[in-house]
């Protein structure tokens, strides 16, 4: 590996192209081969010198860098793409006779030929168009309504295995491949229980959750998930590639292998119908063993000039059928309803069941999700019930049996109180969640609480991460927030725990003393009250000052202050009226956190995603709100930003005393366009609002353009 200074251009180009080539080859192996050849350590240190050079020269980063995989600037939509071919939905079949009658319609539109079949298992996942020109892959879409889908092309970059350049044996020109993104169930199972644990509704299956995940504005949170793909069809190349063009649907996927996509490896070229039985009923008794979901098999007509022949109806092809499993269901009794409270404080019936084996593995409990879920259903207590798993994976109560009832059965009621800390349960107006209102004091919501309490957004106490916070609650040395502020003293203590020593517990020591600085809408948003975040938590700051004059305030009060409507002032007063909330802010006051806003202006220096670099800035810099070219002004942002992150700037421009709009009104004072800049330019022109360059925005605000 090349040494870690900074080369001149032409040999920054060259380490460039070389490690490029080395970080594909790694990824192929381990996305797609699952045949990794290097540790971890050595693929993340080829990424961090990757990420080094790209730095350096931004001019060298090309459009198939495995930098394009992480990370990216939010979408403000999806744009949409036109299909070359159209993208059908196959017809289903769901049972032995509808495949024999499949058989028999091609059989009689091929008369006398012979024909044979290739057998596909059926990814429970999201159908996908992939084009590529001369290799580079330059665009990703959704299926949509076949003719037209959504542009997901930087989403579709965060999917590992999907190559973001063609192998060597690359036919020139456009090349489109068609396939499935999906998530494996291990992620899938992880990402509902971080979800179930903050209070977030689950998603029903690995489908959903793919498809939830690719369809983010954000590519950043799609690049978390995990996602894997399938690639199953060749639709379009220009050029004949090596050894001639395919000639059958076996060897299009062979062919595609070569490219370097990922191919599922259990498709059969069959003879006839029996043997396709035969595959349909293997796989339907093995599937719980695969770690992804599939809900059926493709059966395919092999030979490629027999496709183009039998062609298609208006919805689907001639040449191709479904075979859908059929949804295992069986008959349970619900022992008891009990309440989970997860970090937000939802608190979410479950179902005990009496424990059934369903679909590969025994259930004992099923989500009933909320109030309305189970008076929907008339579910009772004692109540017979038929469960099935949603996508095969999660364990849902389908109907009641009614005509299995004594009389014994006892109707399920929310309690009042929080099963946990004991705090009031309320029901929001709107919502379909019940919620405790001790966010900081209830066990329940502790472990996640403080760790947003202490995240940048929040109190930003460096040192302060999952596995500290987690020895720290088990060691019995905190139970709240308020609680951190009284370990000074106690180094010993912190200093015995593992992997922690002198040095790091005294530098935690530091850094919460230090943050009990923080201005008040940084107590606010680490305090996590809901519908307060980052934002709300500046302009509630601001317009009232303190924390005593906030929580004085009843919810008309509430209301006048800048943005906040009555649902974020229901949220505000009532966290303040519930006495363990109280009862944490006197703790923390009384340890010295500071609980007002300094002059009612939120500082660069206090930005809630962390601290702006003031050496971007000329002496005095920020100056007062009087002083400030944007104090009163209303700004929308367009395209990508270069020289600070969007997020970031934003804090900038409220910081201030100016306020950032989502889109462009009369009102507007300016539009700031970065790089490919959509609509809201347009838009601008139109109603006669200025639009300034990113240069021009940060010489107003008293920076050297870049």
């Amino acid at each position: 590996m090349s040494g870690e200074g900074t080369p001149g251009h032409e040999e920054a180009r060259e380490e460039l192209a070389s490690l490029r080539d080395r970080i594909h080859f790694h990824n192929h192996r381990y996305h797609v081969l699952d045949a990794p050849v290097v540790s971890d350590a050595e693929f993340d240190a080829l990424m961090r010198r990757l990420g080094q050079l790209e730095a350096a020269y931004p001019d060298l980063v090309s459009p198939d860098s495995p930098s394009r995989r992480v990370g990216g600037t939010p979408l403000e939509s999806f744009g949409q793409a036109v299909h070359g071919l159209p993208m059908l939905s196959l017809a289903n079949a769901f049972g032995e006779d509808e495949l024999r009658a499949f058989d028999r319609r091609v059989r009689g539109l091929l008369p006398g030929e012979d024909v044979t079949y290739v057998a596909e298992l059926k990814i429970d996942g999201l159908s996908v168009a992939l084009r590529y020109e001369d290799g580079l892959f330059v665009r990703g879409a959704t299926r949509g309504d076949g003719t037209t889908g959504e542009d997901i092309t930087e989403n579709l970059r965060r999917v590992k295995s999907i190559p973001l350049r063609l192998g060597a044996a690359v036919p020139r020109g456009v090349l489109e491949a068609r396939g499935e993104v999906y998530m494996p169930v291990r992620e899938f199972e992880a990402l509902n229980r971080r979800r179930e644990a903050a209070g977030e509704p689950l998603f029903a299956n690995p489908r959903n959750a793919a498809a939830g995940s690719v369809r983010q504005l954000d590519p950043s949170v799609t690049a978390e998930r995990s996602l894997d793909s399938f690639l199953y069809a060749l639709v379009q190349f220009a050029d004949r590639p090596p050894g001639g063009a395919p000639a059958t649907h076996g060897e299009s996927l062979t062919f595609l292998g070569d490219l370097g996509f990922k191919v599922n490896p259990a498709w059969r070229q069959v003879r006839d119908m029996d043997e396709v039985i035969a595959y349909c009923d293997f796989w339907r008794e093995k599937r719980q063993g695969l770690p992804y979901e599939i809900d059926g098999v493709v059966i395919k007509v092999d030979t490629l000039d027999q496709q183009r022949r039998l062609g298609a109806t208006s919805s689907s092809p001639r040449w191709a059928v479904a075979f859908k499993f059929p949804a295992e269901q069986t008959e349970t009794r619900v022992l008891d309803i009990n309440v989970n409270v997860g970090r937000t404080g939802a608190v979410t019936p479950v179902a005990e069941l009496s424990p059934v084996f369903i679909a590969g593995s025994t259930v004992s409990r099923a989500s009933l999700h909320n109030a309305d879920y189970v008076q929907d259903k008339d579910i009772r207590i004692g109540d017979w019930v038929v469960i099935q798993k949603a996508g095969d994976v999660i364990p849902e109560v389908v109907r009641v049996l009614p005509d299995r009832r004594t009389g014994q059965e006892r109707e399920f009621r929310m309690p009042e109180v929080c099963p946990v800390c004991g705090a009031k349960v309320v029901r929001e107006e709107g919502e379909a969640a019940h919620r405790c209102t001790a966010s900081l004091s209830c066990p329940a919501q502790r472990a996640e609480g403080l760790l947003h309490f202490a995240s940048r957004a929040g109190m930003d106490i460096e040192g302060l991460g999952p596995a500290v916070l987690s020895q720290l609650l088990a060691a019995g040395l905190i139970r709240d927030a308020a609680d951190l502020y009284g370990l000074t003293g106690r180094e010993d203590e912190l200093a015995a725990l593992e992997r922690m020593g002198e040095k790091s517990a005294s530098n935690l020591l530091g850094a919460i003393q230090t943050s009990k600085e923080r201005p008040l809408h940084r107590v606010l948003h680490a305090l996590g009250i809901r519908y307060v975040g980052a934002r709300v938590s500046r302009v509630l700051a601001r317009h009232f000052g303190t924390m005593s004059a906030l929580w004085a305030a009843g919810v008309v009060e509430l209301t006048e202050a800048p943005e906040v409507g009555e649902k974020i002032a229901t949220s505000v007063s009532g966290f303040f009226a519930e006495p363990r909330n109280r009862e944490l802010i006197e703790r923390l006051k009384r340890a010295g956190v500071n609980m007002s806003e300094p002059g009612g202006t939120v500082r660069p220096t206090e930005a809630a995603d962390g601290p702006l670099q003031t050496e971007l800035f000329g002496p005095g810099f920020p100056p007062s709100d009087a002083e400030s070219p944007l104090a009163g002004k209303t700004i929308v942002f367009t395209g990508t930003l270069k020289r600070l992150s969007r997020g970031k700037t934003e804090e900038l421009v409220e910081s201030l005393g100016g306020r950032v709009a989502s889109s462009v009104s009369a009102k507007t004072s300016f539009v700031v366009a970065g790089a490919e800049a959509g609509a809201k330019v347009d838009k601008a022109r139109e109603l006669g609002v200025p639009v300034l360059g990113e240069a021009e925005f940060w010489a107003l605000v008293g920076k050297v353009g870049p």
